[in-house]
C-alpha cells in the first residue's frame, strides 16, 4: 500500500501522512510533530527487518528461546550500528486504529523534504540524519564507506541505507537539486556536505582538491572546501542540498559575535563541532 503523504511548507517543510486503517509508519526519534488520537505510538529499539516492523509474537522465527535470542541479537546489532554511526537509538512507530489517521513529521534543519518510492529493485543511500519517516515495509540500515573514502570524506563515512518497498521521506538543508551524473559526462564533483541522497548504482568516492602544489594548497587553505571533494559517478538519481550543516553552524556562531571559521575558511577553520 502506497503511503499517502503531502509535503507542505517552504523554508522548513513538513510531511503530513494519512494512514489507512492498520497501516504503520515509523520515524527516527525526534522527528514526530503531531498525530490524530486514533493513531497509536510505540517506541522500539529495533527497526523493520522484512516483517513490516512488527515484533514477532512467538519469539521470532523458529520459536522458543532460540528465536528470542536471535531476535535480541539482531536488535542489539542494529542498535550498535546506529550508536557507532551517531544515529538515534530508537524508532517511533505509528499505526492507525479503527479508521484513517494522520501523522505529521518534521526535519531538524531549515530546508526541503523529499518522498522517495522504493520498488525493491534499487536501494537508496542518504547522508546521516537525513531520514525522517518511512512505511513499515521499508528497511532502514547503516552503510559504512570504505576506509580510505571514509577517512577523507568526513560526511560520507556513514550512510543511511533504505531497501524494500514503499515510501521513505528524507530531509536536508536549504534547497534540493536533482542531478544525474550521466547527464554530465558520467561524473560530478560535489562539496562533501552537499550530498543528501543517491540511488544504488551510483559510485561514491572522495578525491583530493588539486595536487600537492601551489594551486592545490590555495584551494585547500583559501577555497573553503578543505582537502577533499565528493565524486559521484554512474547513471542514477542524485539529490544535493544548497546548505551544509557546517556552513549553517558557522553562520550562527558568527552572528553570535565571532567568526569561528577563521579568516580564510577551508583548512584553517576553527569550527570544533
Amino acid at each position: 500500500m502506497t503511503l499517502q503523504q503531502e509535503i507542505v511548507g517552504n523554508a522548513m517543510q513538513m510531511a503530513i501522512v494519512n494512514l489507512a486503517p492498520g497501516q504503520t509508519v515509523y520515524c527516527e526519534a525526534g522527528k514526530f510533530l503531531f498525530k490524530t488520537t486514533n493513531v497509536t505510538m510505540e517506541t522500539r529499539l529495533g527497526g523493520p527487518s522484512g516483517n513490516g516492523g512488527r515484533q514477532p509474537q512467538d519469539g521470532g522465527s523458529g520459536g522458543g528461546m532460540g528465536g528470542m535470542l536471535r531476535q535480541a541479537m539482531g536488535t542489539a546489532m542494529q542498535v550498535g550500528q546506529r550508536a557507532l554511526a551517531g544515529e538515534s537509538l530508537a524508532f517511533q512507530y505509528f499505526t492507525a486504529q479503527g479508521g484513517e489517521g494522520t501523522v505529521g513529521f518534521a526535519g531538524v534543519l531549515p530546508g526541503e523534504m523529499r518522498a522517495l518510492e522504493l520498488n525493491g529493485t534499487r536501494a537508496w543511500f542518504a547522508e546521516k540524519d537525513a531520514f525522517v519517516a518511512a512505511e513499515s515495509t521499508v528497511e532502514f540500515g547503516i552503510a559504512f564507506q570504505g576506509g580510505r573514502t571514509g577517512m577523507k570524506g568526513g560526511e560520507g563515512f556513514v550512510l543511511e541505507k533504505f531497501t524494500g518497498y514503499g515510501t521513505v521521506i528524507i530531509a536536508g538543508a536549504g534547497n534540493f537539486i536533482d542531478l544525474n551524473p550521466a547527464d554530465f559526462g558520467g561524473r560530478i564533483e560535489v562539496d562533501t556536505g552537499c550530498v543528501v541522497a543517491f540511488e544504488e548504482g551510483i559510485q561514491y568516492g572522495v578525491q583530493r582538491v588539486g595536487g600537492l602544489n601551489r594551486q592545490g594548497l590555495m584551494n585547500a587553505v583559501f577555497g573553503g572546501e578543505g582537502l577533499s571533494l565528493a565524486t559521484l559517478e554512474g547513471n542514477g538519481r542524485v539529490i544535493l542540498q544548497s546548505l551544509t550543516i557546517e556552513s549553517l553552524a558557522n553562520a550562527l556562531k558568527k552572528a553570535q559575535g565571532g567568526d569561528k571559521q577563521g579568516p580564510t575558511g577551508g583548512l584553517f577553520s576553527t569550527n570544533a563541532g
